[in-house]
């Protein structure tokens, strides 16, 4: 699918500045929303770089922020009637081409990844606080899906999880962005993990490493039979009581994200009723919002720059097709992290 690329009317402001291609979204609504235009490329603001984009990730969040669904997260800053910032696209990779004022840990052609804002584009201003240097080892492609799900499965796992060797880690939602992470991850800091995912996509699971693959539709892994000391659950629709009996007395239940539930916060609702039993049970129930703060991102590239964990990359999209990746994304056909190819040079250059 190619999206025609629009040209609007260019202001006087605008004609004297440089411009790039980006899928731009004025309204909140369906992919359809989404379309390729021309716009003036930003500039960087003092403690934030631009960057060229060579690759940008896809997840759950890019779904959140285009559709502005469920409605709270509208009020958390992102535009009440329409996006704030009209360029989609979080993750991101590629190379710096300017340093705004204060700017101290990167210099112009330095190779970084990390969140950015408006990073399905063919340039993005990203906040120096938000970036890190992308390891040698990596391809952009892998380093553009890898800070957002990444960071979040890594917090899970062990600032919220408490993650010990030796320990049994259940993962729902295997497949996906953060668990494709959690189950490497896990493996990396030596749990045997069990991924839980649709019988499609055991095989991905298996070859991320788990030490067993479960098809949800096929199995009730949640029925007590086999106990966990952490379970990561990024599937969203799980009740806590189902969850608690696959849990062992002392064990940890840390809910990711907030899928399912309705239009107006979503599955946050699961996430509090867990928070408040937490205290007068045995087990840990908790839920927590991943920090975007670089010194996890470098935690992660440590890991990245290894062969113990790497960015299961499933579709390889160009800027064009975005709305066809988002599509994918919310039929549940991706498999690991969809990625957008923006630079013009080797999908896999490093």
């Amino acid at each position: 699918m190619t999206t025609e690329l629009r040209h609007p009317t260019r202001d006087a402001e605008t004609t004297n500045k440089e411009m790039m291609r980006a899928i731009v979204q004025h309204t909140y609504g369906p992919s359809e929303t989404l379309a390729l235009t021309e716009v003036a490329r930003p500039e960087p603001g003092p403690g934030e770089v631009l960057i060229e984009v060579y690759a940008a990730g896809m997840d759950r969040g890019v779904w959140h922020l285009m559709t502005g669904l469920p409605y709270v997260v509208r009020l958390a800053g992102y535009g009440i009637s329409r996006p704030k910032h009209p360029i989609p696209g979080m993750d991101v990779a590629g190379r710096v081409v300017t340093v705004g004022e204060g700017v101290k840990r990167f210099d112009v052609g330095d190779a970084v990844f990390g969140i950015a804002r408006g990073a399905y584009a063919e340039f993005a201003i990203a906040e120096e606080a938000k970036l890190a240097h992308k390891p040698d080892s990596m391809t952009f492609d892998q380093a553009g899906v890898a800070a957002i799900s990444g960071i979040t499965a890594l917090q899970a796992l062990t600032d919220v999880g408490r993650l010990e060797a030796g320990q049994d880690v259940l993962v729902i939602g295997a497949s996906g962005g953060v668990g494709s992470y959690a189950v490497q991850l896990s493996k990396a800091l030596g749990a045997t993990v069990t991924g839980v995912a649709s019988g499609t996509k055991t095989d991905l699971v298996l070859t991320l490493g788990a030490d067993e693959a479960i098809d949800y539709t096929a199995d009730d892994y949640l029925d007590g039979r086999k106990r966990y000391d952490l379970i990561i659950d990024t599937g969203g629709r799980n009740p806590v009581r189902k969850l608690r009996r696959a849990l062992r007395r002392d064990g940890t239940l840390v809910i990711v994200g907030g899928e399912g539930g309705n239009r107006l916060t979503g599955g946050i609702g699961r996430q509090l009723r867990a928070v408040a039993l937490s205290p007068f049970v045995s087990q840990r129930l908790a839920m927590f919002v991943s920090s975007e703060d670089h010194r996890h991102i470098e935690r992660l590239a440590r890991h990245l720059d290894t062969d113990e964990v790497t960015p299961a990359i499933g579709e390889r999209f160009s800027l064009d097709d975005v709305p066809e990746a988002i599509r994918k994304l919310e039929a549940g056909e991706a498999r690991g992290k969809s990625v957008v190819v923006i630079h013009r040079g080797t999908p896999d250059a490093t």
